[in-house]
């Protein structure tokens, strides 16, 4: 009985987990039977993890060729290219999908949600661990881009067309070109409103305005200052 366990919780953890879990993080999945049956048919992201799980067991008792072969027929069929010797947590969800690279290296923890264009790559051609290790209930906005052998701690929230090159502590929120941290000002950030992320090269630009008309005024009062202690007398006496 205990093997049986073994395997269901195996199996539950690989395979089951990917299809719950769709309707919890896409609006536009329907639950019931038809609802399932459109979600185990009809959801990429979903078969590109089952694929990858098939293609990581071949690749971790060091089977040849098949691993690869295999991850190049899942990107064939879902646009989703995941190297073999990745490592995807259960729950983890990979929404529309389309252009999602993960490397071999990367480590990608429990309930994870990613979007279309997301890439966990590399940097340079060194070896060992290169590619990123991504936390629990981490949510990764489409076109996003992590590179290199850094950490996004749980809970974390990388915005969409964001670049990140370093590590993002838990419970964050990254965005921009080079990502950085922002903080939300006790702001609740639901995963999938990523209009509310906050652009930090926006509020900078918004502060340069700010102290640009600080100065201004401040001019305009010098100048007229000015000019009421020094009038400008053309018919000064010889």
């Amino acid at each position: 009985m205990i093997w049986l366990k073994r395997i269901w919780f195996s199996f539950y953890d690989n395979f089951v987990s990917h299809v719950l879990v769709v309707p919890e993080r896409d609006p536009a999945a329907r639950t019931g039977f038809f609802g399932w049956i459109e979600i185990i048919l009809c959801y990429p992201g979903v078969h590109a993890i089952w694929l990858h799980r098939i293609a990581h067991f071949l690749w971790k008792i060091k089977v040849p060729v098949i691993p690869r072969l295999i991850s190049h027929i899942n990107r064939f069929l879902t646009d989703i290219e995941i190297h073999p010797g990745a490592k995807i947590g259960k729950g983890v969800f990979i929404d529309h999908g389309a252009g999602v690279v993960i490397g071999e290296t990367a480590e990608v923890g429990d309930d994870v949600t990613m979007y279309q264009g997301v890439t966990l790559g590399g940097t340079g051609k060194e070896r060992g661990k290169r590619h990123p290790t991504i936390g629990k209930n981490v949510v990764i906005g489409a076109g996003a881009i992590i590179l290199g052998n850094i950490t996004v701690g749980d809970n974390s929230r990388i915005g969409a067309g964001s670049v990140v090159v370093k590590s993002v502590p838990p419970n964050a929120t990254a965005v921009g070109v080079p990502a950085k941290i922002v903080s939300i000002n006790g702001v609740r950030i639901e995963p999938l409103e990523h209009h509310r992320i906050p652009d930090p090269q926006l509020e900078m630009l918004r502060q340069f305005e700010v102290q640009l008309e600080e100065l201004r005024r401040k001019v305009e009062f010098l100048e007229q200052n000015l000019t009421v202690e020094h009038p400008s007398n053309p018919k000064q006496s010889e």
